[in-house]
């Protein structure tokens, strides 16, 4: 194992919060605190009682207002993260042919769910390399279209709109931009996440926004003989959620972290306030890395560059492992790039708990240690 170089970083280049990581992300250390405040009465109970179910309508009804859902639109709730999700889409959304926008790790895997699944049809894959995305292509046989908001691996982000004349069902995997990023409902049918990016939560906890087109193929499959796992049974977490609850046991922590997150986020202004408070972040990053001598954006075109995920090259002749190892080892962490991508590489987070001003202090920070490694 190699041997991090002792550099300390002077008191100036230390973050006020040294949590940069893509996921799980910072959480805002009020939401603990009001967490620790609730947790007599809160941690420890049914998740079927008032107290619970009282958090998930808070949920629902936050992202409601959060996203100005259309009338009819619903917030849907369950167990296992937007992981489960997929398995539950490849059981319970889609009919028979789905068209897949592969453009990184994530959305890959959706992909290769619905391949590796015997009672659908060969999904139509339409891929492009890391650091782009490619464009869908309207189909008729195409009965879903999954799209991804934000490339958590690769830190694409690219906007949601229905294919032109397309009419299957839009998903929308968002997990990295949900609660960041600018989307108009009307250009989705599902737009479905995991709560522990922007949301500022834990993992193990899927959301789904569903438009009334979703929840009636939902309603549609799950009365034909098609077997589904109850886990994954996308009608039953319907009806649950209509319920204020999920079908399985939850996390109540991370069902409190969410809603508390949500309710800060229309406090502060929305998804306007979020998308501005991101924008100042990755803006700072993609902003030091043009100017730097060593490091350089990894998406070349700003157009298509994360609000939410940063990814820099660096400079052959300086480590990215190195340098994110020796940020650890002054309390800065989780600044790695994607180990599948296989570059040398930053990733940095720019979810809206990240205070902004931080994200430009740890950009000083990785100038200085470059420079004591002589890059």
């Amino acid at each position: 194992m190699a041997t991090t170089p002792q550099i300390s970083l002077p008191p100036a280049l230390l973050p006020g919060d040294g949590r940069f990581g893509s996921g799980p992300s910072k959480v805002d250390p009020a939401a603990v605190a009001a967490l620790a405040g609730a947790a007599g009465r809160y941690l420890g109970t049914s998740h079927r009682q008032t107290g619970v179910r009282d958090v998930v309508a808070r949920i629902r009804g936050g992202l409601g207002a959060l996203y100005g859902l259309p009338e009819g639109y619903e917030v849907v709730l369950g167990v296992g993260g937007a992981t489960a999700f997929w398995d539950a889409a490849a059981f319970g959304l889609i009919e028979r042919t789905s068209q897949h926008l592969v453009f990184g790790e994530f959305s890959g895997k959706f992909a290769a769910v619905v391949a590796g699944a015997p009672h659908l049809d060969q999904p139509q894959v339409i891929e492009s390399a890391p650091g782009t995305h490619p464009q869908a292509r309207t189909d008729a046989a195409v009965d879903l279209y999954a799209l991804t908001h934000n490339e958590t691996s690769t830190g694409v982000m690219m906007p949601v709109l229905r294919p032109a004349g397309a009419a299957g069902l839009v998903a929308v995997d968002a997990t990295s931009a949900a609660g960041a990023a600018p989307v108009d409902p009307n250009e989705f049918d599902v737009y479905y996440f995991s709560p522990q990016k922007a949301f500022g939560s834990e993992g193990g906890l899927w959301v789904a926004l569903c438009s009334p087109a979703a929840i009636a193929r939902i309603t549609a499959i799950a009365a034909t003989d098609r077997w589904q796992p109850p886990f994954l049974d996308l009608a039953a977490a319907v009806d649950n959620s209509r319920k204020d609850q999920t079908t399985n046991t939850p996390a109540l922590a991370t069902l409190f972290l969410l809603a508390h997150q949500i309710e800060r986020m229309l406090e502060r202004g929305g998804l306007s306030w979020a998308q501005d408070r991101c924008a100042r972040s990755s803006g700072a990053v993609y902003g030091w890395a043009e100017a730097s001598p060593y490091a350089a954006p990894f998406v070349t075109d700003p157009a298509v560059r994360s609000l939410t995920v940063a990814t820099v090259d660096l400079d052959p002749s300086v480590s990215a492992d190195t340098v994110e190892a020796v940020l650890r080892a002054n309390g800065i962490v989780d600044t790695f790039g994607y180990r599948k991508l296989g570059r040398n590489q930053l990733r940095i987070a720019c979810f809206p708990n990240i205070d902004p001003d931080d994200v430009v202090t740890l950009t000083a920070a990785v100038d200085h240690i470059v420079e004591r490694l002589g890059g």
